[in-house]
């Protein structure tokens, strides 16, 4: 099997990567810039390519692969910018569709947990989605793009929606990679929310393999929930990570407002997610 990824030099894609090394498949990692940084490919090829021009070739150019994992977006954490809308979902749009007009027969396409915007509780995807941020409106705009062009060409679509993540690598202004960095620099205390707000968070190596998992099956498998399932206050997350780490950082609990933007409890449900890849 060949397999094409997108976003391989990104918080997830550098683990999908890792996954992959250890899988019996054909790799084509894309990157706008080949350089020093890229992750390690030790069964498959790094190949330039800006997904904002494309050519009518540039499957062919990827060996024709039998999937691909688009995990590439630009502009985070700046969830409320216009980028997403003006930038990079008609970027993604345009290269995702001229993938399968030239022949693509399957893709597997990051989405985001904020496509359902203030809904609480436990959330499937069946329900409506309701995207409050520009990126998030992007994302569901992509998704219904997708879901259309489905109706005119014969290529197989898995939408993942992923909630929180946290492993090595992450972002620095990502909750885990703030409370590790306050950590190594040996303060005090973390500053933080009073912690009740209640999360779905999985590590990003279970994510990593999961898409894998989704990747190597050959078929079309809709949209999917990629999250734990286990809906857990912020603050026993926090509490767990402090242990981990064997450290004696005191929580500074309630120093930052609840933000307005997300809804106070809410988590994913993955019965699909565990029907399709089995043991999580």
């Amino acid at each position: 099997m060949r397999i094409a990824i997108t976003g391989g030099t990104g918080f997830l894609g550098r683990h999908v990567i890792k996954h992959l090394n250890h899988m019996s498949v054909n790799v084509v990692a894309v990157a706008r810039r080949i350089g020093c940084d890229l992750p390690s490919l030790t069964n498959g090829r790094w190949i330039e390519m800006d997904v904002g021009c494309i050519s009518d070739q540039s499957y062919f150019d990827l060996g024709k692969p039998d999937v691909l994992i688009h995990l590439a977006w630009e502009g985070l954490p700046q969830y409320h910018s216009p980028h997403h809308l003006d930038s990079e979902f008609p970027k993604h749009d345009s290269f995702l569709t001229r993938m399968v007009a030239q022949g693509l027969p399957r893709v597997i396409v990051a989405g985001t947990c904020f496509e359902y915007g203030m809904q609480q509780g436990s959330l499937t995807e069946t329900m409506e989605t309701q995207p409050m941020n520009s990126y998030a409106i992007a994302k569901d705009l992509l998704r219904q793009r997708l879901q259309q062009l489905k109706s005119q060409s014969d290529f197989c679509l898995t939408w993942l929606r992923f909630f929180y993540l946290h492993g090595e690598g992450q972002p620095e202004r990502s909750l885990y990679s703030q409370l590790h960095k306050a950590i190594q620099e040996k303060q005090p205390t973390f500053n933080m929310t009073g912690g009740t707000q209640v999360r779905d968070y999985l590590p990003v190596t279970q994510a990593a393999r999961h898409v894998v998992d989704l990747a190597m099956r050959g078929e079309d498998n809709g949209i999917v929930n990629v999250c734990s399932g286990n809906p857990r206050t912020i603050r026993s997350i926090v509490e767990a990570w402090v242990t981990e780490t064997r450290c004696t950082i005191q929580l500074n609990l309630g120093h930052y407002p609840y933000p307005d933007y997300e809804p106070m409890e809410f988590w994913g449900n993955n019965a699909r997610l565990r029907s399709l890849v089995g043991t999580l």
